[in-house]
């Protein structure tokens, strides 16, 4: 058995190094253990033949407060998106702004076959009410699901269809939205007050700068937890680890197998396919949503619109989300995918590349009204052993990275 350790952390994600993090700028002596080959848990970007593909299409709010907190914005050198969308619908794409950012577009968009002018005026009164209102405020209103908190403000059908679904689908990774009406509320917040934005070097340059202000000699890769015992961690290799904290930063699922009794809650997939082209569909680093529903794709963008070094020179990278993990092998996905865009961009969708397809069972945990995590949510699971991560504050990169301090904190003051 090794020599005790002050703190093990178990899982490298945002929720880890964040943990971490604080650790040491506390001075407390820990060590990082992380079961894949590199760190960022969800959060990781490959280079292959020139682009740079992030698993999973994901972006940074800037708004985050806790990620305002503990970035360094001007060093990711961020890129954002336009505020708004194209939505697909009718046979036609339909401009959806933010008028108070862009007020040029404010015309179009309330003309826009995408609800009705009284939905329209509707989002400025929601708008409105999640800005005036703190996130406390936020996270303490009462509990609905999405659907249910839209239809009571007065959202009509066509409305919630044609725009809510397919927007926030694709940030909750479901088209029911049937996830916890103040994670819709703090989201809306997030893209009312910031940018949605991508870093120059893709979304793994996040942990990436999170590792960086570690002492390396204090992260190990490749080690797996297998087992949590009293006080000590049990390694796939069959070591034991001691140590007088323990903190599980893992996902949802591997946190619920590590701890006896720790509830979690079940998981969102999603299938993002990456393709390669001479020329973009679009010329707009702008999302593009689905609202007619006749095919896979929920939702599409291209990031090299947005940050040109995600493709090499001559050359785009486009993404594309479906959600959940289809039954459909690779191939036949892939033929979906392409029908449906054909008839959004014509015959050159079939001389796209196919780059890499990512297949993401656990990409977010779901979090519906039964399920209630918070900032209130306690961190220790029992005497010594912490919890921390998206599925205990919310799913968000705010949420493991809040997780992850909150953590740290507890132990700190408990003097553990």
């Amino acid at each position: 058995m090794a020599s005790e350790a002050d703190v093990i952390v178990v899982g490298a994600g945002l929720a880890g190094l964040c943990c971490a993090r604080h650790l040491h700028q506390a001075g407390r002596d820990f060590l990082l253990l992380e079961a894949a080959d590199s760190l960022g848990g969800r959060i990781r970007t490959d280079h292959i033949d020139g682009f740079q593909l992030d698993r999973g299409f994901q972006v940074l709010l800037t708004a985050y407060p806790e990620a305002r907190r503990t970035l360094d914005y001007d060093a990711l050198d961020l890129r954002p998106f336009q505020p708004g969308a194209l939505v697909r619908f009718a046979g036609a794409f339909h401009r959806v702004t933010d008028p108070w950012r862009r007020p040029l577009q404010a015309i179009p968009t309330a003309f826009a076959p995408i609800g009705t002018l009284m939905d329209k005026l509707r989002v400025a009164r929601l708008r409105s009410r999640v800005m005036r209102a703190d996130l406390e405020a936020l996270f303490g209103s009462p509990i609905l699901a999405s659907f249910e908190f839209l239809r009571s403000f007065g959202f009509s059908d066509s409305m919630i269809d044609r725009f809510f679904r397919p927007f926030f689908g694709g940030v909750f990774l479901e088209p029911d939205l049937a996830t916890s009406s103040r994670m819709l509320q703090f989201v809306f917040r997030m893209f009312s007050a910031g940018d949605a934005a991508l870093p120059a070097a893709g979304m793994g340059a996040i942990p990436g700068q999170l590792a960086a202000l570690l002492p390396r000699e204090r992260i190990r890769l490749r080690t797996e937890v297998v087992r949590i015992e009293r006080m000590t961690v049990t390694l796939a290799s069959g070591e034991r680890l001691p140590a007088r904290s323990i903190v599980l930063a893992t996902e949802g699922p591997a946190a619920a197998r590590l701890i006896e009794g720790l509830d979690a809650p079940s998981s969102r997939g999603v299938t993002c396919l990456y393709f390669a082209a001479e020329k973009p569909p679009i010329d707009e680093p702008v999302l593009v949503l689905d609202a007619e529903r006749r095919g896979p794709v929920n939702n599409l963008c291209v990031p090299s619109n947005v940050v040109p070094s995600y493709a090499p020179a001559g050359a785009s990278l486009i993404s594309v989300a479906v959600l959940g993990t289809p039954a459909a092998d690779d191939a036949e996905l892939g033929r979906q995918v392409r029908r449906q865009l054909e008839g959004w961009f014509g015959a050159e969708v079939n001389r796209w590349e196919d780059l890499k397809i990512y297949r993401i069972s656990h990409a977010l945990p779901a979090i519906e009204p039964r399920w209630t995590p918070g900032p209130d949510r306690p961190v220790q699971a029992r005497p010594g052993v912490y919890v921390c991560g998206d599925h205990r504050e919310n799913p968000s990169i705010q949420g493991a990275m809040a997780s992850g301090r909150r953590a740290a904190e507890c132990i700190v003051a408990a003097g553990k």
